[in-house]
């Protein structure tokens, strides 16, 4: 597909404001839609992109926002809700996902590219988080029709400038004094660069052959949770031991959690963690891209 005109939902965002900048390079038109463009203003750079003022979840809105573009790329996630019961989940990762696909067909969007998550499972998935982006994938499957070429990722934990992944236990290792406790000490994870994950989505963009296949996107490297809050600290130069939890203790935090102002950790995060979020097939081997181990890009961001 050659660079034509892109509506980019969660454009402003960690992934999006990465994905944004190389699409602009990439000669594209970009329309990423927002409710509050100021929030938004770090885009304003970019000469191609369009901030627009919208409520992606009002059908009319959205169906706007898909007319006259190319393709579509769906970035939008949450990793906590406001309540307990899976809703909050269930209407960014199912309900918004399935008015997408609606809005597509209808503007008849020729492609739509869908950021998921590793072990995304609608019915095995141990957590709120996984059953729903499970759901949301499903939904693209049975319906998106002949017309829509569909295309999934599925990253494990990606980092990167602006993650809220080793960023924050940055965050958390400069303000603890001594030691930081860790729930899931032993959870294995393979982190991916933000920048793979940008270059896997273009290619799938570029590539025909992608339609209608999904992708897990893994970095190189397979680590526990401790070992990489190790490397953060060990990049800070920072005199902190990093103890792990037993499970008991981690799920009481957990519920504590659940309650503080803006969900530092929850319930259903723990719960995502009692499955290791590594590659069966790395998606990135699969569109030839070589993926950059944490150790690689840390030091370039990290400091």
């Amino acid at each position: 597909m050659t660079p034509g005109s892109i509506c980019v939902l969660g454009g402003s965002g960690f992934v999006g404001t990465h994905l944004c900048a190389a699409l602009a390079r990439a000669g594209w038109q970009i329309t990423v839609p927002t409710r509050d463009p100021a929030r938004a203003r770090h885009l304003g750079p970019l000469p191609s992109l369009k901030l627009v003022a919208a409520d992606i979840h009002d059908q009319r809105q959205l169906a706007a926002l898909c007319t006259g573009q190319r393709a579509v790329i769906n970035l939008i996630g949450i990793l906590n809700e406001r309540g307990h019961n899976g809703r909050g989940f269930e209407k960014v990762h199912v309900e918004l996902v399935r008015r997408l696909i609606e809005a597509c067909r209808r503007a008849r969007v020729d492609r739509l590219l869908h950021v998921s998550a590793l072990n995304a499972d609608a019915g095995l998935g141990p957590s709120h988080y996984l059953r729903s982006k499970g759901r949301g994938e499903r939904v693209i499957r049975d319906e998106s029709g002949p017309d829509l070429q569909w295309t999934i990722f599925q990253p494990s934990v990606i980092f990167g400038p602006g993650d809220d992944f080793t960023n924050r236990f940055a965050r958390l290792l400069r303000a603890i004094p001594l030691a930081l406790p860790l729930a899931r000490p032993g959870a294995r994870l393979a982190p991916v660069w933000v920048g793979d994950v940008v270059a896997a989505v273009q290619h799938g963009l570029a590539d025909e052959s992608t339609a209608g296949e999904c992708y897990e996107l893994c970095g190189p490297d397979r680590m526990t949770l401790q070992e990489i809050v190790c490397r953060v600290r060990d990049r800070l130069r920072l005199a902190r031991a990093v103890i792990g939890m037993p499970d008991l203790a981690a799920r009481l935090q957990a519920t504590i959690c659940d309650f503080v102002p803006g969900k530092p950790f929850s319930t259903d995060n723990y719960r995502s963690l009692t499955v290791d979020s590594v590659c069966k097939v790395n998606g990135l081997a699969r569109l030839g891209i070589r993926p950059q181990p944490l150790n690689a890009v840390l030091p370039k961001y990290l400091i």
